[in-house]
């Protein structure tokens, strides 16, 4: 059975959309820690990070910094947090997490509730500014 992120890759399940090309997606996590927290994922299904092979990997990470670089620009933050855990989605993703204090990535606190109107806010203010850097 496909994971939910293969299911977003397909369009099957709605996602608020920040970058995408031929091999990567970038889109809003639903639970949040923060304000422009993005999931990135390779579109080939792959369970764990590091058994994707060499090429894929540098271009996730590539790809990763550049939506990272789009965060950065909308979201006021002091960095752009990463982290890989892994174990919630059968799918290897990275989060990207603005963050101001080392608390801020940790995934125990409670979640951000937005409202649809906000997340695609978000979402559309990243998305242009990762489409004006490419």
């Amino acid at each position: 059975m496909a994971s939910i992120f293969s299911r977003i890759v397909s369009g099957e399940i709605p996602c608020y959309k920040v970058a995408e090309d031929d091999n990567y997606l970038a889109f809003l996590d639903i639970n949040p820690l923060n304000t422009g927290h993005t999931l990135v994922i390779p579109k080939k299904e792959i369970d764990y990070i590091f058994d994707i092979d060499d090429d894929t990997y540098a271009g996730l990470m590539l790809f990763a910094k550049r939506v990272a670089r789009a965060i950065e620009k909308e979201v006021p933050c002091n960095r752009i947090g990463v982290a890989v855990v892994g174990l919630e989605v059968p799918h290897a993703h990275i989060h990207l997490i603005p963050i101001n204090t080392m608390d801020d990535m940790n995934f125990r606190r409670p979640k951000l509730k937005l409202t649809p109107e906000e997340f695609k806010s978000v979402a559309d203010r990243i998305a242009k500014r990762f489409n004006e850097m490419t």
